[in-house]
C-alpha cells in the first residue's frame, strides 16, 4: 500500500486520462471528482473508475475531445450538451449555470444531455451550498432495475441527491452543508460484484435473475436485474425510478437507461444519458437568514438523539483527514494507473 496526497492523486488521474484521449479540461474535472470521492471513502466512485474511463476513451465510447456547451434556454431553464464526453466538466458547467440563473430568477433547472457516468451526484452540488442555495440533483444510468411488476431491466439505479447549506460553525456537528445522496436500488450493484468475487450468496430482495425470479446467487443477479428500494413490499422505489428517468431524459433529450450500454463493459455505445440539477435561492422565498435559522432548528432537534449523524458528516470527516494525511492506494492500483500513462 502507498499513501499519496490528494494533489498527487489528481495529477496521476488527469495524466492517465489525457493519455487515454481526454482533453485537459475533461481530464482535470474528472480527476477532481474521482479523487474527492476516494477521499470521502466512496471507493466505488473513486479511483477504481480510472481504468474503466480510460478504456472507454480509447475504444471510442467516450468523446475525449468534447467541450460541453450551454444550449439555448429560457428564464431559469437551460440545457448543457456534454458532447458525449465524460460527464464531470459538463456537470460543473451545468451547476454554475444553474446557480447563475437561480440568483437572477430565484429558481433554475439545468439538464445535461449526451452525457456519461456522473460519479457522486451530491458532490456536483457543493458549489450550490457554497453559494448559499439549495440544490437537487438527479441522474439516470444504464438499465439495471425493472418497472414495477416487470422482470427485465429498464431503469438505471437513478441516484437522487440534495444539498442544504448551513451557517458556518453552527451546531454540534459544525456548519457543513447537509449532503444527501442515494440510489434507488435496494443495494448498490457493487455489492453483488463483491459477493460474486468472494463466492458468497446475497439476501433475497436484492436482485432478480434473468427469468425475473428472486435469487440469492449474485452472478445470476448481475445477469438479471437489481430490485428497487422497497420492491419486496411496495412499488414505491420503482415509481421513484420512473420519475427520475423521465426528468433526466424526456425533458432534456437524453437516452433512457435501456438505450445505453453498461458502464461496466469496455465495448458498447456512447450512453448519452442525462443529469438534471435544480437550484433554489432561499432569498427568493423566506429569505436566506430566516432559512438558515430554520435549518438549525431542525438540526438541533435531530441531534437531541445521541446516535444521530447528520447526512454528509462522515464524508466530510474523511475528506478533511484525507486532505491532511493523503489517501492510501493499493500498490496494484497505483501500478495500473501508471501503465495507463
Amino acid at each position: 500500500m502507498a499513501t499519496i496526497s490528494l494533489a498527487e492523486a489528481r495529477t496521476l488521474v488527469a495524466v492517465a486520462l489525457r493519455s487515454a484521449g481526454a482533453n485537459a479540461a475533461m481530464a482535470d474535472a474528472t480527476a477532481r471528482s474521482l479523487v474527492l470521492a476516494e477521499a470521502q471513502g466512496l471507493a466505488s466512485h473513486g479511483l477504481s473508475r480510472v481504468p474503466q474511463y480510460s478504456a472507454q476513451l480509447r475504444n471510442g465510447r467516450v468523446n475525449g475531445s468534447a467541450v460541453p456547451a450551454v444550449l439555448a434556454g429560457r428564464g431559469g431553464a437551460a440545457r448543457v450538451d456534454a458532447q458525449e464526453g465524460l460527464a464531470f466538466a459538463a456537470c460543473e458547467l451545468a451547476v454554475a449555470e444553474a446557480v447563475r440563473r437561480a440568483a437572477e430568477f430565484g429558481i433554475s433547472v439545468v439538464g445535461v444531455t449526451n452525457s456519461h457516468h456522473a460519479g457522486v451526484i451530491v458532490d456536483h452540488l457543493r458549489a450550490v451550498a457554497a453559494a448559499g442555495m439549495v440544490g437537487l440533483g438527479f441522474a439516470n444510468s444504464p438499465a439495471a432495475m425493472p418497472a414495477a411488476g416487470g422482470k427485465h431491466p429498464i431503469f438505471g439505479t437513478n441516484p437522487v441527491a440534495a444539498v442544504f447549506p448551513r451557517r458556518a460553525g453552527a451546531g454540534r456537528q459544525g456548519g457543513d452543508p447537509l449532503l444527501i445522496d442515494l440510489s434507488l436500488s435496494e443495494v448498490a450493484r457493487g455489492k453483488l460484484m463483491v459477493a460474486a468475487k468472494n463466492g458468497q450468496s446475497i439476501p433475497l430482495g436484492w436482485a432478480l435473475d434473468a427469468e425475473g425470479q428472486p435469487t440469492t446467487d449474485p452472478k445470476a443477479g448481475m445477469e438479471g436485474s437489481m430490485l428497487p428500494i422497497g420492491a419486496v413490499s411496495s412499488p414505491k422505489g420503482a415509481m421513484l425510478a420512473l420519475v427520475i428517468e423521465l426528468l433526466v431524459t424526456a425533458l432534456i433529450g437524453a437516452n433512457y437507461g435501456f438505450e445505453a450500454s453498461s458502464f461496466f463493459v469496455d465495448e458498447g455505445n456512447r450512453p448519452r444519458i442525462g443529469q438534471l440539477f435544480i437550484v433554489i435561492d432561499p432569498g427568493a422565498l423566506v429569505g436566506r437568514e430566516a432559512f438558515l435559522d430554520r435549518i438549525e432548528v431542525l438540526v438541533l432537534e435531530m441531534l437531541k438523539d445521541e446516535g444521530v449523524r447528520l447526512p454528509g458528516a462522515r464524508r466530510e470527516q474523511l475528506r478533511r483527514a484525507a486532505e491532511r494525511d493523503g489517501i492510501t492506494v493499493a500498490d496494484a492500483t497505483l501500478a495500473a494507473w501508471r501503465t495507463l500513462v
